[in-house]
């Protein structure tokens, strides 16, 4: 009988771990699977086990081409299951091509006589891991989406100012995977959005795109949100935007726009700084007036940029949403008027909201 060995942290079993299984039972007749102490894999994880270990025990004993579970207590890194593959005495040894600890298997295999076998990770469907599990777990099944109010395009690495600021509001309605009441590429930041409903590093995406930052971090943080201009968010100020309560409302012009697409449009920064300052100021004193001032200093860059006048509805204040030229366009009033061309729209903050 010809006896293969697998050890992992198979913490929350999944498809990965099934295929693992049946790759390495096919390398011989008799497949011994080392589950680690809870005391193993803290020292490996640095965190504690998302299922208890009994109970993990009589998941892996349940499945078809599992011959037998061992637990492994030993403490050295990588070779927690050294005493039971000893005493196991299997011809294989299986790990997976990703496996982190290499040289030290390879050299109990000399040790002992046994094959040390490599196996790809090999699906039919996406792949996941236990960690993207566990976020997935801890994901808001639904989000806010975003309006900036001044100092856009200041979260972009390479236009980032010393002095300069981010403002900007999450707001309501909510969105969901199955539920998305707003057009899309439409400059509120839905990217952001949806990369925290899907549980993924949104600042790692947007910056990939050679685009700011500003979507996801306010998105996750919500409020009413100042951010210093930087090539990373840095949280400067956050209030509650409980004032602006029933005074915005956003506008779809009509046709859709993709941000990085126009990121390196020539622009006037210096404007851009000086409205984002006013903006500071008008979050720090719940000033409404002020930060009317902001956002149309914002639409006056915008304008200088080549976009087209929106239409008026008695606002404050108005400006695209997002890098413009399309998209939503958000709007301030004293009061929010009814009109089947505006969508109103409600600050949010998680805490005075849940």
């Amino acid at each position: 009988m010809k006896k293969v060995f697998v050890s992992g942290v198979f913490d929350i079993i999944h498809g990965g771990h099934i295929e693992f299984f049946n790759q390495a039972k096919k390398l011989g007749d008799h497949l011994t699977v080392c589950i680690p102490t809870e005391e193993v894999l803290f020292m490996h994880k640095r965190r504690r086990a998302f299922i208890p270990l009994d109970h993990k025990l009589h998941v892996v004993r349940a499945l078809d081409m599992v011959d037998e579970v061992v637990v492994g207590g030993d403490l050295e890194m990588g070779l927690n299951f050294v005493t039971e593959f000893i005493k196991a005495k299997p011809q294989v040894l299986a790990v997976t091509e990703d496996d982190q600890y290499g040289n030290a298997k390879r050299a109990l295999c000399k040790k002992t006589g046994a094959e040390y076998v490599r196996l790809n990770k090999t699906l039919s469907y996406n792949k996941i891991s236990t960690t993207e599990i566990f976020d997935r777990l801890h994901a808001p099944a639904e989000a806010p989406v975003r309006v900036d109010l001044a100092g856009g395009w200041l979260d972009v690495p390479r236009f980032a100012r010393p002095g300069a600021y981010i403002v900007n509001c999450s707001v309501s309605p909510m969105v969901s995977l199955y539920h998305w009441p707003y057009e899309t590429c439409a400059g509120l930041g839905g990217s952001g959005a949806h990369a925290l409903l899907m549980a993924r590093d949104g600042v790692a995406s947007e910056l990939a795109m050679n685009v700011g930052w500003q979507d996801p971090v306010v998105i996750k943080e919500t409020g009413l949100c100042v951010w210093r201009s930087g090539k990373r968010p840095v949280l400067d100020i956050k209030v509650n935007p409980m004032f602006l309560h029933g005074k915005m409302a956003i506008y779809w012009t009509g046709k859709p726009h993709t941000t990085k697409d126009l990121a390196d449009t020539d622009r006037d920064y210096d404007l851009l700084a000086k409205g984002s300052v006013i903006g500071r100021e008008a979050v720090i004193n719940s000033d409404v007036d002020m930060l009317a001032e902001a956002i149309n200093i914002t639409h006056e860059v915008q304008l200088k940029e080549g976009m087209e006048h929106l239409p008026s509805y008695g606002e404050k204040a108005k400006k695209y949403s997002g890098g413009g030229h399309g998209g939503y366009a958000v709007y301030l009033f004293d009061e929010r008027p009814y009109s089947a061309k505006l969508l109103g729209i409600e600050p949010y903050m998680k805490e005075f909201m849940e």
